[in-house]
């Protein structure tokens, strides 16, 4: 899967882009049907610790998953955000076979 990463008011080292790429490639174990992802990295300029903000879109056909998670750490937010992606895939694919099941009950039926 091919991933584009932006940091935004800030410049991420080889380590953090390297950690983002392997995270996000596990979500090809899921479905293997993504086309694209980008991930946007941020800094908020706010006092809190929890000032780094991780947000991952993933391309499928048919649609657009996202995740946005603010953490201490752009790892931990990575993490969060993967993870809550891999329950997004999880709910589509459920949805996706539900509605092909629904199609192949309704051609069978037409052959009557």
């Amino acid at each position: 899967m091919k991933i584009r990463v932006q940091s935004i008011h800030f410049t991420a080292d080889h380590k953090l882009l390297d950690f983002i790429q392997r995270k996000v490639d596990k979500l090809d174990q899921f479905f293997d049907h993504i086309i694209s992802g980008e991930i946007y990295l941020k800094l908020e300029n706010t006092e809190d610790e929890a000032n780094k903000i991780t947000e991952i879109k993933l391309l499928i056909p048919g649609n657009d998953l996202f995740a946005k998670e603010q953490c201490k750490t752009f790892e931990e937010a990575t993490d969060l955000a993967v993870e809550s992606l891999r329950r997004q895939i999880e709910k589509h694919k459920v949805k996706v076979r539900s509605y092909a099941s629904k199609q192949k009950l309704a051609v069978e039926n037409e052959d009557f």
